[in-house]
């Protein structure tokens, strides 16, 4: 029995999507039959072993450095992607910085850096892809975070990035209608396995009404979602936390 393709003939792009959610992301997509293209910044190794396990999964795969922040870097990723491609369907944009720091310890020039990466970087990426995106009335997908959604001590320079960009979802769908959709989806707690977190992932699964943390998987079956969903599904917020804000 074949598994039906939804996404057969279309082009995704995903930004920072060597490892982790973005990789979970690319994967999903690709079983459901799109071409991949994903960004990485330094991750060139764990960039090129997710190419070729994309192209392992049936479909043609690119694996593009390109720097989120940087004009220049984000249009030689689109127009890379759209050349060797053929157009363009779907922007996911992945790539974000998480850091904890207290609040009287944030300088100056960290709080710059995470909102070029997280809001400024969706914003270049989402601008250089639009006549692409409008030509084939595409879709843009950002990764937000329950973070953008409520106020942690420790993040007030993370939080704030992650609801600007909550910010940019809506306000780009109503900008960017009726021709392309924009969503959001905001992750919890995603464990990814890292030793150093186990401790704190236990706590906050004990806390979550569904009694366990998030998994890449989840979030990709969120973007997924997104992807497949009618375009009159738009400027949403769908936040995959298990119970967790509630």
């Amino acid at each position: 029995m074949s598994v039906p393709k939804p996404l057969a003939g279309k082009v995704v792009l995903i930004t920072g999507a060597a490892k982790r959610l973005g990789k979970a992301s690319a994967f999903a997509l690709a079983q459901a039959g799109a071409d991949i293209a994903i960004t990485f910044r330094n991750s060139a190794k764990d960039a090129e072993r997710t190419r070729r396990e994309l192209e392992l999964a049936g479909v043609n795969a690119l694996a593009i450095q390109c720097d989120v922040t940087d004009p220049q870097s984000v249009r030689a990723a689109v127009k890379s992607t759209t050349k060797q491609l053929g157009g363009l369907d779907i922007l996911v944009n992945n790539a974000g910085v998480y850091e904890t720091v207290e609040f009287e310890d944030i300088p100056i020039e960290q709080w710059d850096s995470i909102f070029a990466t997280n809001v400024r970087g969706p914003f270049l990426m989402s601008k250089e892809a639009l006549p692409y995106l409008r030509r084939r009335e595409g879709r843009i997908i950002n990764l937000g975070s329950l973070g953008g959604l409520q106020a942690w001590p420790t993040h007030v320079h993370y939080c704030s990035s992650k609801a600007a960009l909550h910010m940019l979802t809506k306000a780009m769908a109503k900008a960017l209608a009726p021709k392309i959709s924009v969503n959001c989806v905001a992750p919890g707690m995603i464990d990814l396995g890292e030793k150093a977190a186990s401790q704190f992932m236990r706590r906050m699964a004990k806390q979550t009404p569904m009694q366990r943390n998030g998994t890449g998987e989840d979030v990709a079956a969120a973007v997924l979602f997104f992807a497949t969903a009618p375009s009159f599904i738009t400027g949403q917020i769908l936040v995959v936390d298990g119970g967790l804000s509630l």
